[in-house]
């Protein structure tokens, strides 16, 4: 019988560059312009991210049976809230500075368009396996696109990389591109980035078509 659509392995690489959430869907672009001054605060957004697009996925999957076509988005609002709950008070409790830092980032992840998204197009049709993987891949995906942000604003801005100093040091921050540091700099990384992204795609497309002899 033929297949309804990806499968699981399938939708988990198409979320980490086909699909990219970021780079190619340009969802949840408020947070991760926000969160990507340095590699710590990103990658503890991409980890709360991905800790309730999991669950959501997975718990959306197991009550599709029972889903109300008028009632399922204030169904995922519910499901996500709790989760994000769950994340919020895990980092109060375990990681207080990074939750001070992130600050109304991690509850608005209620909303994130990622989350919805996936719970929409995916989990509520499909079986649970299939919404793992794909909930794994676009985590995968939006961890990558967040990573080489963070990374791109905290070499340039300040010359470090997960908070250790790898160039301009004291009496070299004059050569530091403080532009990195601030919103500008924030949208400058993601256009560019977010170029690349899509002619590595159109590379890789090309590559991978079947050629038809003449």
């Amino acid at each position: 019988m033929a297949s309804d659509g990806p499968t699981p392995l399938e939708r988990f690489i198409n979320g980490i560059l086909p699909e990219n959430p970021l780079y190619r869907q340009v969802l949840g672009t408020c947070p991760s312009l926000a969160v990507t001054g340095n590699m710590k605060a990103a990658m503890t957004m991409a980890g709360a991210v991905a800790f309730v697009l999991v669950c959501a996925n997975v718990m959306t999957s197991l009550i599709r049976g029972f889903l109300k076509p008028h009632l399922r988005i204030l169904v995922f609002i519910l499901l996500i809230a709790a989760f994000v709950t769950i994340a919020d008070r895990f980092l109060a409790a375990y990681m207080y500075e990074m939750s001070k830092e992130l600050g109304p980032y991690v509850p608005l992840i209620i909303v994130n368009c990622i989350i919805i998204c996936r719970c929409e197009v995916c989990a509520s049709k499909q079986g649970v396996l299939p919404s793992l993987t794909d909930a794994l891949g676009q985590s995968a995906g939006y961890a990558l696109a967040l990573a080489s942000l963070a990374t791109v604003r905290e070499l340039l801005g300040s010359g470090s990389w997960f908070g250790i100093q790898l160039f301009w040091g004291e009496g070299a921050e004059q050569y530091r591109w403080v532009l990195m540091g601030q919103p500008p700099g924030a949208f400058l990384t993601l256009g560019l980035l977010m170029g690349l992204s899509v002619w590595i795609g159109q590379v890789w497309g090309r590559r991978t078509k079947p050629r038809v002899s003449g």
